[in-house]
């Protein structure tokens, strides 16, 4: 009978290894394989526990001692969350029975990355781009009051 190994195991010997480089697309590829399985079985779980519209927040997480695992974790919210770094956003739309792709925020090296070379990123990194500069000049961060149906202005500083 054949052992497995353990992903720390894996994780060790591949950063003994002479270091490759990776496309940023092929890796991200490689990382999403059940993606969207673990996005659908995240919706059941909402629609189980939520009686209208809900958020799942995708949040992307390192290993602190593995540096080359990477973890997704799939959370359930009623409301949008806050934009942040390492941030998927969908929105299941009851109504409908439809999930929505509302953004996707990369690590904050990447943000700085892509906009550092904007006008040398691929056209399969351009929405990528798109969302990072719109998390920039704030426009998700309005979207996100938007579909919490909060207001857009910020409210001013009560005087005593």
């Amino acid at each position: 009978m054949k052992s497995k190994s353990t992903i720390g195991k894996v994780a060790t010997d591949l950063l003994k290894q002479q270091p490759q480089k990776i496309k940023v697309l092929d890796q991200a590829a490689e990382m999403k394989k059940d993606y969207m399985n673990n996005l659908f079985e995240a919706v059941d779980r909402g629609c189980k526990l939520y009686e209208t519209d809900f958020f799942v927040h995708v949040e992307t997480k390192q290993e602190p001692l593995l540096q080359n695992v990477f973890r997704d974790y799939f959370i359930l919210l009623k409301n949008c969350p806050t934009p942040n770094y390492d941030q998927s956003v969908f929105k299941y739309n009851r109504q409908v029975g439809q999930i929505e792709y509302i953004w996707t925020i990369p690590d904050r090296d990447t943000c700085f990355h892509l906009k550092m070379h904007a006008s040398e990123i691929v056209p399969e990194e351009r929405q990528l781009l798109y969302y990072v500069l719109k998390y920039d000049d704030g426009t998700l961060f309005k979207l996100m009051k938007k579909l919490n149906g909060e207001k857009l202005e910020t409210p001013e500083l009560i005087k005593g």
